[in-house]
C-alpha cells in the first residue's frame, strides 16, 4: 500500500519514511546530511510521491552509532543493512551533504544495485572547515553563526534549529559522534575514486553554495563520467 509522506515507520531498529506505491521501478533512496534530519525532503517526498514514484528515507543514525563504527563507511553500511531490511534490490540514490558521500561510497561498493545517483551539496572531497573539535556548547549565539555558513539565507537557522543543535552540542556522547563524523569525511575522500562510479550521476549545486563550494561540483563534474551539473 502506498504510505503517507509525513509518516515515520520503525522495523528492526530502523526509522524511515515509505511513502509512494510500489511498482516495478527502484524506490527513490533520499538521504540527509550530516546536521538534517527528514524534514529537509518534506517537499521533495511529496513532489516524487506525486509523481507515482516510491520514496525510502532513512533516519541516518550520525549521533547513535557504536563510537568505533561512527564514521562514512559506517554509515554504508547501515544503509545497505537498512535496504537488505526491506528486500530491496536497486534504489535510486539522491544524497545531500553527507549523504551524497555516503551515496557516492555506497554506489562504488553495490555499482549493481545502484541505477542511477543525484548529487546535492555532496562531500566527498572537500568543503569549508566548519571544526573538528568541541565548539564553545554554551553560546547559542556562536552555535547560530556557525550554522548559519550552512545557508546563503541564514533566515532558515531558525530558533528551533539552534535549540536542537544546542542540546547536540550538550550531550557528550552525541557531539564525541559528530566530532568523529566530521574527521572521517575529511578522511574517507574519494577524489582518486571517482572515475570508478559507474551509475550516471546528476549534480544539483547551488551558484553562493559555501559547504561545499561549487569547486567542488565542478571537480565532480570533471572526474565522474557520464555526469551532468544544473
Amino acid at each position: 500500500m502506498p504510505g503517507s509522506p509525513t509518516q515515520l515507520r520503525e522495523s528492526a531498529g530502523f526509522r524511515f519514511v515509505d511513502a509512494g506505491p510500489h511498482t516495478d521501478y527502484p524506490p527513490i533512496l533520499l538521504l540527509h546530511g550530516m546536521l538534517g534530519d527528514l524534514s529537509n525532503w518534506t517537499n521533495a517526498i511529496e513532489a516524487l510521491v506525486e509523481n507515482s514514484y516510491r520514496v525510502l528515507v532513512p533516519v541516518l543514525p550520525v549521533y547513535d552509532l557504536p563510537l568505533i563504527h561512527t564514521s562514512v563507511g559506517g554509515l554504508v553500511d547501515y544503509v545497505r543493512a537498512f535496504v537488505e531490511h526491506l528486500k530491496i534490490e536497486s534504489t535510486v540514490l539522491v544524497g545531500n551533504s553527507l549523504g551524497g558521500h555516503v551515496a557516492l561510497l555506497y554506489a562504488m561498493r553495490y555499482p549493481e544495485h545502484v541505477p542511477a545517483m543525484i548529487l546535492s551539496g555532496a562531500s566527498g572531497i572537500y568543503e569549508t572547515n566548519i571544526g573538528t573539535s568541541v565548539p564553545r556548547r554554551q553560546d547559542k549565539e556562536y552555535i547560530r553563526e556557525r550554522a548559519a555558513v550552512t545557508f546563503y539565507d541564514p533566515i532558515h537557522v531558525t530558533d528551533s534549529l539552534v535549540d536542537e543543535m544546542f542540546s547536540i552540542m550538550n550531550d557528550r556522547g552525541r557531539v564525541a559522534r559528530l566530532i568523529k563524523m566530521a574527521r572521517s569525511t575529511k578522511k574517507e575522500t574519494v577524489t582518486e575514486q571517482l572515475e570508478m562510479v559507474t551509475p550516471p550521476p546528476l549534480l544539483v549545486w547551488g551558484q553562493d553554495d559555501v559547504i561545499p563550494p561549487p569547486a567542488v561540483a565542478y571537480e565532480f563534474l570533471e572526474r565522474m563520467p557520464n555526469a551532468t551539473l544544473h
